[in-house]
């Protein structure tokens, strides 16, 4: 296991290649990485590294956040991110890195929160079919019928599939392609979780080499 990127998702577009096919793509920017900490086993029952993005004034910072900082004797940093790292793939601290630790066509994990949807019915959160437009069904063509069963066992399961809120849920996205790799910004291909202008943790694919 190695460290991996935080990056802003910018939007999605399109690329042709020389052959004229095109690829959906989603672009992210990403800022330098700084090595800030190292967390070792002996002492935190786990090993990895803290890394800081994303540069910000000391002012809209909150006051822990702030003596972190100055007692690691850094510049401040929006964003912090622990990575679980082998030992040997550990980066010194003060280490910079950036899309360089990437290569075009590497297949990477991304990590995301989903778009919040708010209330949502079992027609739109589930793919509920719906109740029969006639026959005795009214006002509730769109219900999602029947929860339960009968006096044994008397009750709704937990896990059924409801209405309820949709989204705003960590997603991760398995096995997508870098596409391309243009300075600071990162090209994968196809769509990833979250709206633009939301932070994503790109990783290396855990299922593929």
């Amino acid at each position: 296991m190695r460290s991996g990127l935080l990056g802003k998702k910018l939007g999605m577009t399109r690329i042709l290649d020389n052959d004229g096919r095109q690829f959906a793509v989603t672009v992210l920017q990403i800022e330098e990485h700084h090595v800030l900490a190292h967390k070792i086993s002996e002492k935190h029952g786990y090993d990895a590294v803290v890394v800081g993005t994303v540069e910000t004034a000391e002012n809209k910072l909150t006051k822990p956040m702030k003596g972190y900082f100055k007692a690691l004797g850094e510049k401040f940093f929006k964003k912090l991110k622990e990575f679980r790292v082998n030992v040997a793939d550990m980066p010194p601290i003060g280490t910079i890195y950036g899309t360089e630790i990437f290569t075009v066509g590497q297949f990477v994990d991304v990590t995301g929160v989903s778009i919040g949807k708010g209330f949502a019915g079992g027609i739109k959160r589930h793919n509920f079919g719906g109740l029969r437009a006639t026959h005795g069904v009214s006002v509730s063509h769109r219900s999602h019928g029947s929860t339960g069963n009968r006096e044994d066992p008397g009750k709704v399961f937990k896990g059924k599939r409801m209405a309820g809120h949709m989204g705003n849920e960590q997603v991760t996205m398995q096995n997508l392609r870098i596409h391309g790799i243009d300075g600071s910004l990162l090209l994968i291909r196809g769509g990833i979780p979250g709206p633009e202008g939301s932070y994503v943790l790109v990783k290396d694919a855990v299922k593929r080499k």
